[in-house]
């Protein structure tokens, strides 16, 4: 054959296919007689990272049970690298459940849809859609896959609106020992209720069922206001709104108010996403202003004040989440509701009392009481408050300054964003924490799944 350089790509990118399912043949091999490649993996804002001694992305079920049984540990599922806590990082293997995609069956009449695990929330928004279905919540992001979304009981907003977690009414989990677990609220129930919130500690999700809803539209409304007055309407806009939420600009005074309310309307065109362009003129404000922080609110309040509301109707998929392309490190704790106005005030205190420079919104959100064992909102209607660092500035100095206020409110951390907790502090603000650690043991007993961090999560030694 003659050599030629579209020749070389098509076999370089053959031989990359093969090896990713570990099947090269001898040709091949001979042909690269190298040691294999090692590929520097690091989430998406960069904050994370390591250098795994093997990749790998199985297409089928009984792959990745033998791959559990042979690869080096620990073994650490990955998705879009959308957490900002270290729940990835290993010098073993990480497996990339992309290959295992896809809406596999749904039921018109119960609404329920079962959903390979590596799935990506905006592409399964997508196919239910097709089908005439939807999600009866979002999160503002989705990039990030079904499993890695429920694993850490990632949540949108709406004071009767639990996590994604919660709308899980069965799951296939390999385990440890490559055994394939089917759980729901009648088989195998522990399993089942440590599985939905389980951080990947029990084994590797590889189908999840969804009660899902007929598909529908929502009326979403964005406008401006003071923040005393956005805290003051909050607890009648929970009530009286389906998703309400709201952005505080720090040394501004002002917050950004969100609704959404399901409507037969017509869908409106979609507006000119300008958030990214938005952020990058409060980082420029913080650059120039920064020493002068009446001066930048004068000069915030003054631009944000000539915005005038604006609303947007389409399906409930397209109008909750939204593109973020500008980079962050993320600390979120959810408290007990009738906590977070009072903490947010002093949040928003301590940081403009000590000039800290930071300029992205911090974020208020509300959800539902659910039951899962590890979920942050078990048995307590929450509010969760986000702060943001971007991603070339160290985000150390500033959530240590705002975490103790978090704590000092009996919140609970977001379990894919950053926090300082320990094993100890976890196990007092979970009653089920036992129970969970007794189903972790017992599923994977020589700590396969166990990276160094949820080594220290679990409190499990080395």
């Amino acid at each position: 054959m003659k050599i030629t350089r579209r020749n070389l790509l098509q076999f370089a990118a053959s031989a990359s296919a093969l090896a990713a399912v570990g099947t090269i043949p001898a040709s091949l091999t001979s042909a690269f007689a190298q040691e294999p490649r090692v590929i520097p993996w690091k989430n998406w804002s960069g904050g994370q990272s390591c250098t795994p001694a093997m990749r790998a992305a199985p297409a089928s079920e009984a792959e990745l049970a033998d791959l559990i049984r042979t690869a080096p540990a620990p073994i650490r599922a990955v998705g879009a690298g959308h957490s900002f806590s270290p729940l990835v990082p290993t010098d073993g293997t990480i497996l990339s459940l992309d290959r295992l995609s896809g809406v596999i069956s749904h039921d018109s009449t119960s609404h329920r849809a079962t959903i390979r695990a590596g799935t990506r929330l905006g592409a399964l928004a997508g196919e239910l859609a097709e089908r005439g279905l939807a999600l009866d919540n979002m999160p503002d992001i989705n990039k990030q896959t079904l499993a890695g979304a429920i694993a850490t009981a990632t949540h949108g907003t709406g004071a009767e609106l639990p996590s994604l977690s919660d709308f899980v009414t069965g799951l296939r989990l390999v385990t440890a020992s490559g055994e394939t677990v089917e759980c729901s609220a009648t088989r195998n129930a522990d399993i089942f209720q440590a599985a939905r919130v389980s951080l990947g500690a029990l084994g590797i999700v590889t189908e999840v069922t969804m009660q899902a809803r007929p598909l529908y539209k929502l009326k979403r409304r964005t406008w401006i206001e003071p923040i005393e007055d956005m805290l003051e309407a909050a607890p009648e806009r929970w009530k009286t709104h389906r998703n309400f939420e709201f952005y505080y600009v720090p040394f501004s005074g002002m917050a950004i108010g969100i609704t959404n309310d399901e409507t037969d309307d017509p869908e409106t065109p979609e507006p000119v996403n300008e958030d990214d362009e938005g952020l990058m003129q409060l980082k420029m404000l913080q650059e120039w202003l920064g020493w002068a922080p009446s001066t930048r609110r004068w000069l915030i309040q003054t631009i944000m004040s000539g915005i005038e509301p604006e609303e947007r109707v389409d399906f409930s998929h397209k109008t909750l989440a939204t593109e973020r392309n500008v980079r962050f490190n993320e600390m979120e704790y959810h408290l007990p509701r009738e906590a977070g106005p009072k903490a947010l005030a002093e949040i928003i205190e301590t940081l403009e009392s000590n000039n800290v420079e930071v300029f992205f919104p911090i974020e208020y959100r509300t959800t539902a009481a659910d039951t899962s064992w590890l979920s942050p909102f078990h048995e307590r209607e929450s509010c969760s408050i986000a702060i943001h660092r971007y991603h070339e500035e160290d985000y150390k100095p500033y959530f240590n300054l705002i975490e103790p206020i978090f704590r000092k409110y009996e919140g609970r951390p977001h379990w894919g964003k950053i926090s300082t907790l320990k094993a100890d502090d976890f196990a007092a603000l979970y009653p089920k924490w036992d129970d969970f650690l007794k189903a972790r043991a017992a599923l994977d007993p020589q700590g396969k799944f166990l990276n160094p961090y949820l080594r220290s999560v679990f409190g499990v030694e080395a």
